[in-house]
């Protein structure tokens, strides 16, 4: 019988396949679980704004069914103690040089040994105001018509890459990037007010 061959990469693609779901109901109410189980274990005092983004925060739009957190701090919060407050058997927690993002810290909670359990989440630490989502958010559930634009993209590219996290998502960085920078100018009072 031949070895097998399959590499580390290989294997965490084959057991954690992009997956797009129709809109779970389910979402906002799993966000405000984790929200609040968030400022139980992390304290309140260490967090400015904990927000809902990412697809699953659009109402009606397909999406991966993991419930994206943007948890932000001030930039004097201690990482390390926050990521101490944390259980291991609970969240991994990738740091900021092992993942390109402008997260100071990524955790993911729901992936298990075998593939995903029925909640996944990434939690996303960044300091106060550092960040395009929000914007991008507010402009999905302000246009319909942009929102199934970006359905039918994810839809598309999801059939080519369902293996390739990372070319999924690079995939979809040019229409991601455009109309974040259109909703900045839309909503930029609503986040940077005078």
């Amino acid at each position: 019988m031949a070895a097998n061959l399959e590499t580390e990469d290989e294997q965490l693609a084959r057991i954690y396949p992009i997956v797009l779901s129709e809109y779970n109901s389910e979402w906002p109410k799993w966000y405000a679980e984790e929200k609040e189980r968030l400022i139980c274990l992390i304290g309140s005092e260490n967090i400015v704004r904990i927000t809902h983004i990412g697809s699953t925060s659009v109402p009606g739009l397909i999406s991966k069914p993991t419930v994206d957190i943007l948890l932000e701090t001030a930039e004097s919060a201690d990482i390390e103690r926050l990521i101490s407050n944390l259980p291991e058997s609970e969240y991994i927690c990738l740091r900021q040089q092992t993942i390109p993002t402008p997260d100071r810290v990524l955790f993911l909670k729901g992936y298990t040994d075998t593939g995903f359990a029925e909640k996944v989440f990434h939690i996303h630490v960044r300091n106060l105001g550092d960040w395009d989502e929000l914007y991008f958010r507010d402009h999905l559930i302000s246009h319909p018509e942009t929102a199934k634009e970006y359905e039918k993209l994810k839809l598309r590219l999801w059939k080519d890459h369902k293996h390739d996290r990372d070319r999924y998502t690079e995939a979809k960085s040019e229409f991601v990037l455009k109309y974040s920078a259109i909703a900045k100018q839309e909503f930029h009072d609503r986040y940077c007010p005078k």
